[in-house]
């Protein structure tokens, strides 16, 4: 903690004591009822510090980011709260949600998004490396027959499937380089085929 963030706590905690003790000192007559309601706003600002700093997390799930495609192959996507950028793809019409990557050398799944588009992760051989940001890991080579997005198909497009843990899947250069650009422009990212 820094000098700043220090002295910020060192006010809220002077400032709190103060009204604490203001709140006591008119309640005096009636301190177990006094007690209940500090009580019960004490867990109403514990409540509010938790929605706030937990809301990144759960505006994932409550605001989800959908990318709009705008016609003639264009697909426009918002850049997400968290800073990424995410597309839903259908693999084998199988719905996974990718984090686009441009620093991904593949296609990643997880094991998971492997078996929901109909692979079965102990079938595969995990021969291959990867070096991720996790440390190193085994990946397995796999295709899947039919990649959609919006209105756009490829077929038998190569996969790598992670060996390891992984929280979700990476959209890596192989499938953006299909397309003729690949562009941002302010808060989001634009695909045209």
């Amino acid at each position: 903690m820094d000098g700043d963030n220090i002295g910020r706590l060192f006010y809220l905690i002077l400032l709190g004591m103060a009204v604490g003790g203001w709140f006591i000192a008119e309640n005096r007559q009636s301190l177990g009822k006094t007690a209940r309601q500090a009580a019960a706003w004490g867990l109403i600002f514990v409540g509010v510090i938790a929605g706030v700093g937990l809301w990144s997390d759960i505006s994932r799930d409550v605001l989800p980011t959908r990318a709009m495609v705008t016609g003639e192959g264009q697909i426009e996507v918002p850049l997400a709260n968290d800073g990424h950028y995410y597309l839903t793809l259908r693999l084998n019409d199988a719905p996974v949600r990718f984090m686009v990557d441009t620093g991904a050398s593949a296609i990643v799944l997880s094991r998971d998004d492997a078996e929901r588009a109909g692979l079965d992760p102990s079938t595969l051989s995990f021969l291959g490396r990867a070096d991720t940001a996790n440390g190193m890991v085994r990946t397995a080579n796999a295709r899947i027959d039919e990649v959609t997005l919006g209105d756009i198909t490829d077929r038998n497009v190569r996969v790598s499937v992670n060996g390891g843990d992984m929280d979700g899947s990476l959209l890596g250069m192989p499938y953006l380089s299909r397309f003729e650009k690949v562009e941002i422009e302010g808060r989001k990212l634009v695909l045209t085929r």
